[in-house]
């Protein structure tokens, strides 16, 4: 499939393209250590979101303990302060993590297609999070642990606080964040050295997957789910109050991403908004 036609339902699901002014700023030599940080940073918080999902809503408590065992040599290289990156990949690479079956929450209905979806979802990040590191160690860049820009706080500050709109939103703003991803590796790769571009093409395929993956979850979710919470027995709604619900999501999710990418930002990150 050709980047053009990958791209087309990207565009037209988000309201707005990368300003050519981000697209300078981030193919300038002097930005690309804090580009590819900040990227790294991006997959692994990605594949966290993704196991956070699989933990609240559809795993029972002992597949939760084998999700939190699946993350910590990750967490542990993170959040360590005498990081050692080469053999931090020496030991991913000895030892490929077999998650091994998870048991759904007999409770929610969708559990087996989150499950399913959010699976693979956590396996790509988590490989991907290696490839930058490994880009990175032969550039001699030093990972650093960042905070969450303005862009994450600013989606997340939509979701609502009940059950079931909250997890339906999450996974709304995650097809928003992953679309927009998708989005701007295809516009920065021609930008970048050789090794580079072929590495941000070469995401594109998987990063369009994953906005479709959590579109199609929130779709499905909200048809079979009622607002008496994701712990009950779920109960059937009208196809159409669900459909007309969902639109408005994502048309509200899409006017809030739209306006923090093309807002004054101060900060530069890979989804910072147009440099101040």
């Amino acid at each position: 499939m050709s980047t053009q036609l990958l791209l087309t339902p990207i565009l037209s699901f988000l309201k707005c393209e990368t300003p050519v002014s981000w697209i300078q700023k981030a193919a300038l030599p002097e930005n690309l250590s804090p580009l590819l940080i900040d990227h790294c940073n991006c997959e692994l918080k990605a594949a966290q979101t993704a196991m956070f999902l699989l933990r609240k809503y559809a795993v029972d408590a002992e597949s939760g303990k084998t999700l939190l065992a699946w993350a910590k040599p990750y967490e542990d290289f993170v959040y360590q302060k005498d990081r050692d990156i080469g053999q931090f990949l020496l030991r991913r690479a000895q030892k490929n993590a077999a998650i091994g079956e998870l048991t759904p929450n007999a409770h929610f209905a969708k559990a087996p297609e989150l499950i399913a979806k959010m699976v693979r979802l956590i396996k790509e990040e988590f490989h991907h999070f290696e490839q930058v590191l490994a880009l990175m160690h032969t550039r001699g860049i030093e990972y650093q642990n960042m905070n969450a820009g303005r862009y994450a706080k600013g989606m997340m500050k939509q979701i609502r606080t009940f059950e079931p709109a909250a997890l339906v939103d999450k996974l709304i703003a995650a097809a928003f964040i992953e679309a927009r991803s998708c989005e701007r590796f295809a516009v920065l790769a021609p930008h970048l050295d050789d090794e580079l571009n072929k590495f941000y093409v070469s995401l594109l395929r998987s990063e369009a997957r994953h906005y479709q993956d959590y579109l199609t979850l929130a779709e499905s979710i909200a048809e079979t789910m009622s607002n008496s919470g994701t712990n009950k027995k779920p109960k059937k709604i009208s196809n159409q109050s669900v459909k007309e619900d969902i639109q408005s999501r994502i048309a509200l999710f899409a006017t809030v991403e739209a306006e923090l990418i093309s807002m004054p930002d101060s900060d530069f990150k890979f989804h910072s908004g147009t440099p101040k």
